[in-house]
C-alpha cells in the first residue's frame, strides 16, 4: 500500500486508456468480474450478431456502449453477467460482397465458379474483419466473450436450427407455397416482410405511369354501353405506375358499388374521338369542370380545354364479365400461354376511388390482389419478367430488356417510357406523366423490388399472432412508443414469414421429397417428404439410403466413413449430395432452397448453446434475456425474429426441459425472448445527415477513439441525446465533454491528492458522524445520496442518458463549483484536524462514490482514478473498480431541506453573478444591498440560513427580503410555446392573449402557488409555473433578474468605500498571482513594498490588515521610491509593487 496518492502528469484519455487496458488484460479483470459472482442471480443479456465481411462503424460504438454500461451496472449491482459474443456469417450481405469480389453475378455460380469454390470464398469473407472488429471491441472498453463466440455457419448452430424447423414442420407450421412475393432481381431471392420493411427499403421515386385504354368488345354485358354510344368504340380506362407489367396484363378489375361513367371526349394526343369508362368520383383528375358539354364540333388539335360529356353512369356490378381486347398482343403472352379465360373485367373489394380511375390493371403475376381475384376468376397467369428482371423473349421490340436499371447501365433506356410512347402512338394512352410515389427497394442492393410469383416456403407466423401480440406487451420496450407502435403494429398486422431463400450461403432448409413426373402429378400423387431435424436423424436416414442401395460408399471407403464425411458440413453443395429414401423406396433430393438469413440471428438463444443437443441447463438460466438492444432498423428485423420464434416453439422448448429434469413454468418460460429491449437511433452527421461515403461524412471509430478516447466518445454518445433519438455526432462534442466533464473531475482529483499527500490523508482516521460535520459537507453528500438515487432509478429503467447527465450535473454545479471552491481554504489553511479530516474523507467519499456511478459509462477513467484511490487507502481491497458493488443510497443522509436551501443559495448568486456580468461589475467589487421578495415564510427561513454563505459568495453587503413586490418590482409574462403548444393546441391564442393581461398580482400569484387556472371558452385551462417565461424590469439604481419563482434585485450603486474595498480586493488579487508566478509555496511569507501612488493610498491605508492576512504579508509598505519593481494594474490604475518572500 502507498501513502501516497498517484498524481496524472496530464489529462491523456488515450494513454490512460492504454494503461488499464494493459492492465485488464494482465489481470483478466473481465473474466474475474463474471467469476467473481459465481452463484449469484443472473442478469441474462443477447449479444446481436454483427457481420465481420465489412468494417465496424461509429454506429457500432453507439449500440455496443448501451449494451456495454447496462452488463457493467448490473454486474456491479451483484448479478452474473455472461456475455457471448457472436457472427452473424450467412446471407445476402456475404454473398453480395462476395460477387462484386469476383466480378460475377448470381448466374455465373455454378458456371464460372462451382458452388463449393462459391461458399469458400464466402466462409473465408465473412470473418475477414474479424480482427478489426476485435479491436475496436477491446478498444471501445465492451466487454463480451470473444474467446468463444457462437457462429451462425458452424455445424451445431445449424443443427439447431434444423431442430427448431422440423418443429415447426411437425405442428404444421412450415409449409410451401405459391404466392405473389416481394423479389429482389439484383439478389436474386425472395425477401420476407420484415427484410422489406428495413428502415430506408421504401424510397420516394418518380416513375412513368400511364392511364391506358383497354378497348371493349361487345357481348351481351357491355352491349348497354355500345348502344349508349351508337355503336362506336368504347375503351376501359385503367391506370398504372408500372407500365412494365402491362405485357402481363389478364384482367380489369372494378368496385361493385362504385359508380362509374362513359364518357364521350378526344384522345389528348391522337385527338382521335373516343367513348371512356371511369368512375365518376375521378373525372377531375383528367377533365376539366369548364370543358363539360362542350362544343365538340368546333374542337382542334392544340385545344387546351378538350370538351366532354357523361353518356351514361351505372355500378361496376354492371360490367362484370365484359369482355376487352389484349393490349400488349405479342408470340409470348398469348391467351394460351396464359391459360384460363383472360381479358374480363372483374369485381375487387380492393378497388378505390381515391386515385387513379375506378378500374385497376390486373396482372395476377405481380400483385397480391391481383393474383386473388385472378384465381378466383381463372384468367390464368403471364410471367413476362424473369428472374433477372427483364422482358422474356417473344415481346417484340421489348424483349430482352430490364423493366428496371438493375445493372447500373450508363445507357440504359426506360423500357416504361418506350411502352408508354408505343401505346400514345396507337390510341391506346388517354394520361402519361411522371408520378412520385413510395416504391420498395431492397435492404441490401438498394435496387427496386418486384412482386413475383413464387414457390416458396412460409412459417405460419399469424397462427400465433394473439400469442406476440399479448407477450409484447409485457416487454419493457425502450423507447415505449416503438413497442406500442411500430412493434405492435407491425406484429397486428404481420403476414406469414416467407422463410426460402435461392441463393448458395446460408443454412439449407433441411427437407427432402420425392419427385414427381408429370403424370403423377396430373394423377394428384402426394409427394414423400421428410424434415430432418438433426445430424444424428440425417445419418440414419443415410444409412437406410446406403442399405436400399440409392447412395453408394465413396470409393474405397465404408458407408458409415462416407456419411460421416457428408455430413460434416451442412452447407451447399455437400447436403445436396445427399438423397435419402422414402418409405415406398423411392429416392429424395432435398429442396433447393435456404432459409432466411433471419431465422439464423433469431435463433441465437438456442442455437448459441447448441440447445437442445447439450447444454439444457446453461440455456435454461440464460433464457430468455433480460435485456439486449440494437439499432432502430432492428425493430423488424432481430428483435421481430427473436420474438416470433420464441412464441412459436415455446411448447417445444417446454418438452426438451422437462426431459432434462428443469422445473418448467410459464411465468419463468412465458415463450418471450427478451424481457428489455432497448432500440437506439441512428448516428447522423453533425448537420443532420446519413453518414456515407459517398458525402465523404463516415467518422471512423478507430481515429475517434485514437484522438479522444473511448471514454469521452462512449460519454459523449450516451448524454448528448436519448439512445433512441438520431444522434447528430460531432467531433466538437466529444472535445467539450473531454474538457468540461472530464477534465472538471481530472481537477477535482488533482486538487484533492495535492493537498492530501501535504497532509498525508490516508482515510485512516476515524470516520467522522454525520452529524459532527459542517453543514456544507453534510450538504454535499446529501445531493450525492439524492444522485445515487436518482442515477440508480434511471438505469434500472435503462435512461442512461438522465444518468450521465445528472453526473455530469452534480460534478460541475454541486462538487467542483461549490463545495471545493467554498471549501478550498479548509484545505490548505489551519491544522491537521476535525475540520479538515471532515472536508477531505468528504470530498473523498464523493470522488470514490461517483467514479463507481459513472463507470459504467466511462468504465476506463472510473477504474484509473479508482485505482489510485484505492491504493492508498485499500478500502474495498478490489483491483478493479468493476469487481465492487454499485453505490447503494443513504436515506439516513439525505436532508432534503438542506438540500432545497443551498440550491437557493446556489440560484441566488447565479442571479446575482449573471446580473454583474451583464454590467461589467467584478466579483471582486462589494456591492451594498440584494434584495429578494419572498412567496412565504419557508422561503425567508431557507434564505436566512444560508444568507451569508449567498453574501460571501457574491460580495454584498447587506440582505433585505420583501413579501409585496408590487410597486417595487415589475414582471412580465408571456408563454413558453414550446412547452404549452403542444398541450394547448388551438387554445393557444386565447392563452396567450390571457396572459398578456395578467396584472402583477396575477403574476405574483402564479409565482407562489406554482399554477394559476384561466377560464378559456368557458373551459378552466391550468397553467404552471414552468409553461411560462416571466421576466422583472429593472428599476433605477437596481438591476432585477429571475429564475422561476425566484427574484433578486442589486443594488448597483457603489459609495467611495464600495470602490476602495473594491480596489483592495483587486490588490490582494494581483499580488497572489506574483507569489504564484514568483514559484512561492502556499505558506510562504511575504515583504510588500508599493510605490506611492494617490488614487490606491486610501484603500491600502483602510483594509491593510485585511490585505495582509490574505496574501500572509508581514508588511505592507507605501514607499516614496521603488526601483526594481514589478508593474501591475488595480482598476485601470498602474502601481508598481516590490514583493520578496520572507528569510
Amino acid at each position: 500500500m502507498s501513502n501516497k496518492y498517484q498524481e496524472f502528469s496530464g489529462l491523456n484519455l488515450p494513454a490512460i486508456e492504454q494503461e488499464i487496458l494493459s492492465k485488464w488484460n494482465e489481470s483478466q479483470a473481465f473474466e474475474k468480474s463474471v467469476s467473481l459472482r459465481e452463484g449469484a442471480e443472473p442478469f441474462v443479456f443477447y449479444e446481436g450478431p454483427p457481420s465481420a465481411n465489412g468494417m465496424p462503424g461509429i454506429h457500432h460504438v453507439i449500440s455496443r456502449t448501451l449494451k456495454d454500461l447496462v452488463c457493467r451496472y448490473k454486474t456491479m449491482q451483484g448479478f452474473q453477467v455472461k456475455r457471448k459474443g457472436g457472427w452473424d456469417t450467412h446471407g445476402l450481405p456475404v454473398e453480395l460482397g462476395v460477387e462484386k469480389e469476383l466480378g460475377i453475378t448470381k448466374e455465373d455460380i455454378g458456371k464460372k465458379i462451382t458452388v463449393e469454390e462459391y461458399n469458400q470464398k464466402c466462409r473465408e469473407a465473412v470473418l475477414r474483419y474479424k480482427r478489426e472488429w476485435d479491436d475496436v471491441t477491446r478498444k471501445m472498453g465492451y466487454w463480451v466473450d470473444l474467446d468463444h463466440p457462437y457462429i451462425t455457419f458452424e455445424n451445431n448452430y445449424i443443427e439447431s436450427l434444423w431442430w427448431m424447423l422440423q418443429k415447426l414442420y411437425n405442428r404444421g407450421l412450415l409449409y410451401e407455397s405459391i404466392s405473389i412475393q416481394p423479389y429482389s432481381p439484383a439478389a436474386g431471392t425472395g425477401l420476407s416482410s420484415h427484410e422489406l420493411n428495413q428502415p430506408g427499403c421504401y424510397k420516394d421515386v418518380k416513375d412513368t405511369s400511364a392511364v391506358v385504354m383497354f378497348k371493349a368488345i361487345a357481348n351481351a354485358k357491355s352491349q348497354f354501353l355500345f348502344n349508349a354510344v351508337n355503336g362506336e368504340e368504347v375503351f376501359f380506362m385503367a391506370w398504372t405506375t408500372t407500365p412494365w407489367t402491362l405485357p402481363s396484363n389478364l384482367g380489369l378489375t372494378v368496385g361493385p358499388n362504385i359508380e362509374y361513367v362513359l364518357v364521350k371526349t378526344f384522345n389528348p394526343y391522337t385527338h382521335l374521338p373516343v367513348n371512356v369508362v371511369l368512375a365518376k368520383a375521378l373525372l377531375g383528375k383528367y377533365f376539366k369542370p369548364e370543358a363539360e358539354n362542350g362544343d365538340f364540333a368546333a374542337y382542334k388539335e392544340g385545344d387546351k380545354v378538350i370538351p366532354w360529356s357523361i353518356v351514361t353512369t351505372f355500378k361496376g356490378s354492371q360490367i362484370e364479365e365484359c369482355r376487352y381486347e389484349q393490349l400488349m398482343p405479342y408470340e409470348a403472352n398469348s391467351p394460351a400461354v396464359a391459360g384460363g379465360d383472360p381479358f374480363r373485367v372483374l369485381l375487387g373489394d380492393f378497388v378505390t376511388t381515391e386515385d387513379g380511375t375506378g378500374i385497376v390493371h390486373t396482372a395476377p403475376a405481380f400483385g397480391a390482389d391481383d393474383y386473388r381475384v385472378g384465381k378466383k376468376y381463372d384468367i390464368g397467369i403471364l410471367i413476362m419478367v424473369d428472374k433477372q428482371g427483364k422482358f422474356v423473349d417473344g415481346l417484340g421490340e421489348f424483349s430482352n430488356r430490364y423493366v428496371k436499371d438493375y445493372k447500373d447501365d450508363p445507357n440504359y433506356v426506360d423500357v416504361n417510357v418506350d411502352i408508354s410512347v408505343k401505346l400514345k402512338k396507337e390510341n391506346r394512352a388517354f394520361k402519361v406523366e411522371k408520378y412520385e410515389h413510395s416504391y420498395p427497394h431492397c435492404w441490401r442492393t438498394d435496387k427496386p423490388v418486384l412482386y413475383y410469383p413464387l414457390d416458396a416456403w412460409f412459417i405460419k407466423t399469424t397462427d400465433l399472432r394473439d400469442r406476440m401480440v399479448q407477450l409484447n406487451k409485457t416487454i419493457n420496450w425502450k423507447p415505449k412508443s416503438t413497442g406500442e407502435g411500430r412493434f405492435g403494429n407491425w406484429l397486428e398486422n404481420m403476414v406469414d414469414w416467407n422463410l426460402s431463400r435461392s441463393r448458395f450461403w446460408g443454412t439449407p432448409l433441411p427437407v427432402w421429397r420425392t419427385e414427381l413426373t408429370g403424370a403423377e402429378e396430373a394423377a394428384g400423387v402426394v409427394r414423400e417428404e421428410i424434415c430432418i431435424g438433426s445430424v444424428a436423424e440425417l445419418k440414419a436416414q443415410l444409412e437406410k439410403s446406403f442399405a436400399a442401395g440409392i447412395m453408394q460408399p465413396a470409393a474405397g471407403e465404408t458407408a458409415a466413413a462416407t456419411i460421416e464425411k457428408l455430413t460434416s458440413d451442412l452447407h451447399k453443395p455437400y447436403v445436396d449430395n445427399i438423397t435419402l429414401v422414402s418409405a415406398t423406396g423411392k429416392p429424395m433430393k432435398r429442396v433447393a432452397d435456404l432459409i432466411d438469413v433471419w431465422f439464423d440471428s433469431g435463433a441465437m438463444p438456442y442455437a448459441q448453446w447448441h440447445f437442445p443437443f447439450e447444454n439444457k441447463e446453461i440455456f435454461a438460466q440464460n433464457y430468455p434475456a433480460n435485456f439486449i438492444a440494437e439499432g432502430v432498423d432492428q425493430t423488424r428485423g432481430w428483435f421481430y425474429t427473436l420474438h416470433a420464434l420464441a412464441a412459436l416453439i415455446k411448447e417445444d422448448v417446454h418438452e426438451e426441459l422437462k426431459k432434462a429434469g428443469i422445473p418448467v413454468s410459464d411465468e419463468k418460460y412465458p415463450g418471450l425472448a427478451y424481457k428489455a429491449v432497448v432500440s437506439n437511433g441512428l448516428v447522423l452527421d453533425k448537420n443532420g445527415n446519413k453518414m456515407s461515403k459517398r458525402l465523404g461524412n463516415v467518422v471512423n471509430p478507430f481515429e475517434t477513439l485514437a484522438t479522444f478516447g473511448a471514454d469521452a466518445t462512449r460519454w459523449y454518445l450516451v448524454t448528448n441525446a436519448s439512445p433512441w433519438d438520431n444522434l447528430k455526432f460531432d467531433l466538437e462534442g466529444i472535445r467539450e465533454v473531454q474538457r468540461k466533464f472530464f477534465g472538471t473531475l481530472y481537477n477535482t482529483y488533482q486538487f484533492f491528492v495535492l493537498y492530501a499527500n501535504v497532509d498525508g490523508f490516508t482515510f485512516s482516521e476515524e470516520y467522522i458522524p454525520l452529524e459532527q460535520r459542517p453543514e456544507i459537507d453534510r450538504w454535499i453528500l446529501s445531493s450525492l445520496n439524492t444522485l445515487i438515487k436518482k442515477v440508480t432509478a434511471a438505469l434500472d429503467d435503462f435512461e442512461p442518458t438522465i444518468a450521465g447527465r445528472a453526473i455530469e450535473e452534480f460534478v460541475d454545479e454541486h462538487l467542483s463549483n461549490w463545495y471545493v471552491r467554498l471549501c478550498r481554504r479548509r484545505f490548505w489553511k489551519g491544522e491537521y484536524e476535525a475540520d479538515k479530516i471532515s472536508a477531505y474523507q468528504t470530498l473523498y467519499e464523493c470522488l470514490e462514490t461517483l467514479l463507481r456511478l459513472m463507470a459504467p459509462i466511462s468504465p476506463f477513467f472510473s477504474d484509473a482514478v479508482f485505482c489510485r484511490l484505492e491504493a492508498v487507502t485499500g478500502r474495498f481491497k478490489a483491483a478493479s473498480i468493476h469487481h465492487v458493488n454499485f453505490p447503494v443510497a443513504s436515506e439516513a443522509a439525505i436532508d432534503t431541506l438542506l438540500e432545497e436551501r443551498m440550491q437557493l443559495a446556489q440560484d441566488t448568486s447565479s442571479l446575482v453573478l449573471s446580473l454583474r456580468k451583464k454590467l461589467n461589475i467584478k466579483v471582486r467589487q462589494p456591492l451594498q444591498k440584494l434584495m429578494i421578495p419572498v412567496l412565504n415564510p419557508e422561503m425567508k427561513l431557507q434564505l436566512g440560513k444560508v444568507e451569508d454563505l449567498i453574501k460571501a459568495e457574491v460580495n454584498v453587503k447587506e440582505f433585505a427580503y420583501i413579501t409585496e413586490t408590487e410597486g417595487i418590482i415589475k414582471k412580465k409574462i408571456k408563454p413558453n410555446f414550446k412547452a404549452l403548444g403542444t398541450r394547448m393546441g388551438a387554445k393557444m391564442k386565447a392563452v396567450s392573449a390571457a396572459l398578456a393581461g395578467f396584472t402583477q398580482h396575477d403574476i405574483a400569484l402564479l409565482e407562489k402557488e406554482g399554477q394559476y387556472t384561466l377560464q378559456i371558452d368557458a373551459e378552466a385551462v391550468t397553467l404552471l409555473l414552468n409553461e411560462v417565461d416571466i421576466a422583472a424590469e429593472d428599476i433605477p439604481g437596481w438591476s432585477v433578474a429571475s429564475k422561476g419563482a425566484l427574484t433578486v434585485a442589486l443594488d448597483i450603486t457603489l459609495s467611495n468605500e464600495l470602490k476602495q474595498e473594491g480596489d483592495a480586493r483587486e490588490f490582494v488579487n494581483r499580488i497572489q498571482n506574483i507569489r504564484k508566478e514568483s514559484g512561492f509555496d502556499l505558506t510562504d511569507r511575504i515583504f510588500v513594498k508599493v510605490l506611492d501612488n494617490e488614487y490606491i493610498r486610501p484603500s491600502l491605508t483602510e483594509f491593510k490588515k485585511y490585505i495582509c492576512a490574505e496574501i500572509l504579508a508581514d508588511t505592507l509598505e507605501l514607499v516614496p521610491d521603488l526601483q526594481d519593481g514589478t508593474e501591475i494594474e488595480v482598476n485601470d490604475a498602474l502601481l508598481k509593487v516590490s514583493v520578496n518572500k520572507k528569510g
